[in-house]
This record gives C-alpha cells, structure tokens and sequence, in this order.
C-alpha cells in the first residue's frame, strides 16, 4: 500500500485544498482546505473517491478534531452558471482557504489548474488527493458535506435520486431531467444542455 505524504513542503502551515462536484448536473460544488499537524495519525485516510461512504463518514470527525485549521467553500448552481464551473471552483476553494485560521503560507492545490489566492504560494497536485494527506483530508470534508447537501435536496426532489447519484450525470439522472425538466438545483449550463439535447 502507498504511504501518503503528509504535505508537499517544509511548511508546516500547508493546507492541503480539494473539491467535490465539479462534473455534477445539480446541487453546489464543495471545497474544503484543511491543515494538518507534524503529528497527524489518521490511519485509513486516502483520497475520497478510494473510500465507501461509511469509512469517510468515521474518518470526518477525526479530521476536523485533528486539524489545525480547516474550512469550507460552497459555490451553488445560480452562481456557477453566472461565472462558469471552473471558476467556481476556484471561489469555492477561496472561500475555503478564508475562512482557515491561523491561515496557510503554502497552498497544496489538488488538481492542475489554480486561481492563486493573493499572498500565500500554492502547487499544483494532479491526483494529489491519492499522493499527500492534507489534500485527502480536504477530499474527504468535501465529498461528505457535499453528499449531506445533496441527500436534503433529494427530499425536496427526490425523483432525481440525488440520495444516489449526487447530482452526477447518470444515465437515470439525465432521463429523469428528460421527463420532469430541471429543477431550480440544477446547473442550466452548457453541460446541462447538452445532456438534455441527447433526448
């Protein structure tokens, strides 16, 4: 089994910053930073998408109780349509990063492509969620806020089974906008159209 690194640099004011819901058709995107401890012991911690839903529900707490900071950024369906997914991401990510105190001086950045957050340095990780433990810790506070979002909206629409499919484009989910047209929830986005015009 590969050994995580804890962080990418010397800093110990790394936070490690990931997102959930980027590719969805419906609900928020999510991110979260977190910054970790020299002495952090979170045994099972790895990158969000390599877990069941339970092992990231046990290992949330014991993030959040070891963590020396962590936040988290929710960018919903109106605004990402206004401003386009990719950047709402990175506000998300930002608002993340806000709301961290003592606040980093090295961002940990999952993925490829970075708005930079003025004053503090970040790298960039492709795959990092899988390769350094403050990014997992990030991806696993991401997706289970996310999750939690998307089963509330669920009882308000629940023959999109967002309880299942978390607003991702399943085959199901994109017939159910087929027959019942999109909610309020919904990204009406270049993306969403397109789902729609395979019908």
């Amino acid at each position: 089994m590969i050994k995580l690194a804890l962080r990418a640099s010397d800093h110990i004011l790394e936070a490690g910053v990931d997102e959930a819901g980027r590719g969805c058709l419906a609900g928020p995107v999510v991110a979260a930073a977190v910054i970790l401890p020299q002495d952090a012991q979170i045994p099972g911690l790895n990158d969000s998408k390599k877990l069941n839903h339970a092992q990231r529900m046990a290992l949330r707490p014991i993030v959040e109780e070891q963590a020396l900071a962590w936040g988290l950024g929710i960018i919903g369906p109106e605004r990402i349509d206004e401003i386009n997914i990719l950047n709402a991401t990175y506000e998300a990510m930002h608002q993340a990063i806000d709301k961290l105190s003592p606040l980093p001086v090295q961002l940990n950045i999952d993925g490829n492509r970075f708005r930079p957050y003025p004053g503090i340095p970040h790298i960039c990780q492709v795959k990092g969620d899988g390769r350094f433990l403050n990014i997992a810790a990030a991806s696993i506070l991401a997706k289970t806020y996310r999750d939690e979002m998307m089963e509330a909206l669920h009882q308000k629409c629940p023959q999109y089974a967002w309880d299942s499919n978390k607003g991702y484009p399943t085959k199901a989910h994109r017939a159910a906008i087929a027959e019942h047209g999109p909610t309020a929830y919904h990204r009406m986005s270049f993306r969403l159209q397109k789902q729609l015009e395979l019908f």
